[in-house]
């Protein structure tokens, strides 16, 4: 039996449907891959202001970012696969990997597990993401080894990430964001 086709909530704008805020935002904005609306963008143009401070906060998270690259992939994906935010994971598994994540610690959050054979960096980022997900805290254990491994910008950039993208994670689930090319969603 094969998945129902999810229909988004917040189907892409065409341009002549844009209101001036709309389009004035698309025009400064939507460049490159934006163009399209992809994601969470399709739901936050509907709120122009929302969306122009989104972007701003996303662009230091993904391209402003005191942790190297794989970290805030590993943050991404945790905090995606707590929310099962199916598009969320589908983008940033592929971002995970060309970012140099070793796969088998992004497969085992997937199924919900605690990776094996995670770098010291990698484990305190799990663990400190994990937690915080989970207890809405984060305990001394884990802030002392992600203070082991990480400065404190590091630590707030972390904690920004995991914020910005809960924030992400809830826009494409209330949207019922689907994947593109109706293809199966990758969490269970």
């Amino acid at each position: 039996m094969s998945e129902p086709t999810v229909v988004p909530r917040f189907p892409p704008l065409a341009r002549e449907a844009m209101t001036a805020a709309q389009q004035e935002l698309y025009d400064r904005r939507m460049k490159g891959a934006w163009a399209s609306l992809p994601g969470p963008f399709s739901a936050l143009m509907r709120n122009p202001a929302l969306a122009d401070k989104a972007m701003d906060l996303g662009q230091h998270i993904r391209h402003g970012n005191a942790l190297p690259e794989r970290l805030v992939e590993l943050a991404i994906l945790v905090t995606g696969r707590h929310w099962t935010a199916q598009y969320e994971w589908w983008a940033h598994y592929k971002r995970a990997k060309a970012a140099g994540l070793p796969m088998h610690i992004a497969d085992a959050i997937a199924e919900n597990q605690r990776p094996s054979g995670m770098q010291p960096e990698e484990e305190a980022v799990y663990d400190f993401c994990n937690e915080l997900h989970r207890s809405r805290q984060v305990g001394d254990a884990a802030y002392a080894r992600a203070k082991a491994q990480l400065s404190d910008a590091q630590i707030l950039d972390l904690v920004a990430t995991c914020g910005f993208y809960v924030l992400i994670s809830m826009v494409l689930n209330v949207a019922q964001a689907g994947i593109p090319g109706n293809e199966p969603p990758p969490l269970k």
